[in-house]
C-alpha cells in the first residue's frame, strides 16, 4: 500500500481511519484490530485525547502503528501543549518516523473527564499548522534555526455540513495558506450538502478526505446531532437505526457508511472512516464500499 502523502500528491482516491489509543498501557486490541488493515488503507489517524478524554499519548500509538507497517496520522491539538512542548513532540515525532500530522484545536476540558484540567490553546489550529510550516523550513516558531528540518505532511480539519458554510470556506482558505496539504472532514451524512460545500473548496485547492462516523444506533445518532457541532444526522437514517433490533443496529449503521461513500466519493479526494468503538467494522465497508 502506498503512502498517504504519495496517494493524495497525485490526486488519487485516499483512504484512512482512526484509531482511539488505550485508556491504559494494553495496547493488544488495537493493534490487533489495526494489523487486519495492513495493505487496506493508507493511513490511520491516531487521537489526540478525543473529546478531552484522557488516553495513552497519540505520539507513542503513532510510533508502533509505525513499527506494524503503517502510514501513522499524528493529530495533535493545541489544548494541552503550548508552543514549546507543540514544536517539542513534533521534532520527536519526526525523528520515530511519523511524517503526517493533523493540526487541531482539540475540545475543551470541560467535556472531558478531567474537567479540571486547565487548557492551554496558546496557538489555534491554523497558527499549529503555520509552525509545522517553520519547522518544515528548518527554523522554530522563534525564528531559530534547526539542526534539521522537518518534512511534515500538514492537514487541517473542517465541517462541511455546519450552516451557513461560509465560515468553514473562510477557514479552509486560512488553513490553506497557513499550509495544509489537504483536510479530514468532520461526519458527512448529508451527500447534497456535501457536494454543494465542495463545489466551492475545490476551486480553493482543498483536497477533501470525507469523514464518515459509523453510526450503532439510533440513539448515537441523536446524541450527535444534539451535541456535536456540525454533525446533521438525517431524520430517515435515525428511524432505520431504530427499526432495527439491538443486534441489527450496526450492520444498519455498516450499509448508510457504505451508502454514502458511494453518493460522495465522486465529490471528494477520499474517505476518512470512523468507527468508534466498533472497529471491526472497518473492512467490511472497505470491501462492499470497493476501497482498499
Amino acid at each position: 500500500m502506498r503512502r498517504l502523502r504519495e496517494v493524495i500528491e497525485a490526486g488519487e482516491f485516499a483512504v484512512t481511519v482512526e484509531c482511539e489509543p488505550p485508556k491504559g498501557t494494553d495496547v493488544t486490541g488495537v493493534l490487533s484490530r489495526t494489523k487486519a488493515l495492513l495493505g487496506r488503507v493508507h493511513g490511520i489517524n491516531v487521537t489526540d485525547n478525543q473529546a478531552a478524554v484522557m488516553r495513552m499519548s497519540s505520539l507513542a500509538m503513532c510510533r508502533l502503528l509505525f513499527e506494524q507497517g503503517h502510514d501513522p496520522v499524528f493529530q495533535m491539538t493545541t489544548r494541552d501543549r503550548n508552543r514549546l512542548a507543540l514544536q517539542s513532540d513534533l521534532l520527536g515525532a519526526h525523528a520515530l518516523g511519523i511524517r503526517n500530522v493533523l493540526c487541531l484545536r482539540g475540545d475543551d476540558p470541560s467535556v472531558g473527564d478531567h474537567k479540571d484540567a486547565k487548557p492551554v490553546f496558546d496557538l489555534d489550529a491554523a497558527q499549529l499548522l503555520a509552525l509545522v510550516g517553520s519547522l518544515n523550513g528548518g527554523h522554530d516558531l522563534g525564528g531559530h534555526a534547526l539542526s534539521g528540518s522537518t518534512d511534515f505532511f500538514p492537514a487541517g480539519a473542517v465541517s462541511p455540513e455546519m450552516q451557513p458554510p461560509e465560515p468553514q470556506l473562510a477557514g479552509l482558505e486560512k488553513k490553506l495558506k497557513a499550509g495544509a496539504k489537504f483536510f479530514q472532514t468532520q461526519a458527512v451524512y448529508n451527500p447534497d450538502r456535501f457536494c454543494a460545500f465542495m463545489e466551492k473548496a475545490r476551486p480553493l485547492g482543498a483536497r477533501v478526505l470525507a469523514g464518515i462516523v459509523v453510526l450503532k444506533s439510533a440513539k448515537m445518532a441523536e446524541y450527535m446531532n444534539k451535541n456535536i457541532p456540525g454533525i446533521s444526522v438525517p431524520q430517515h437514517f435515525i428511524d432505520e437505526l431504530a427499526s432495527s433490533s439491538k443486534e441489527q443496529a450496526l450492520g444498519v449503521g455498516i450499509d448508510i457508511a457504505v451508502r454514502l461513500i458511494k453518493q460522495i466519493r465522486e465529490a471528494c479526494h477520499g474517505v476518512h472512516i470512523m468507527a468508534v468503538g466498533a472497529d471491526q467494522a472497518i473492512p467490511e465497508i472497505l470491501d462492499r464500499a470497493g476501497l482498499g
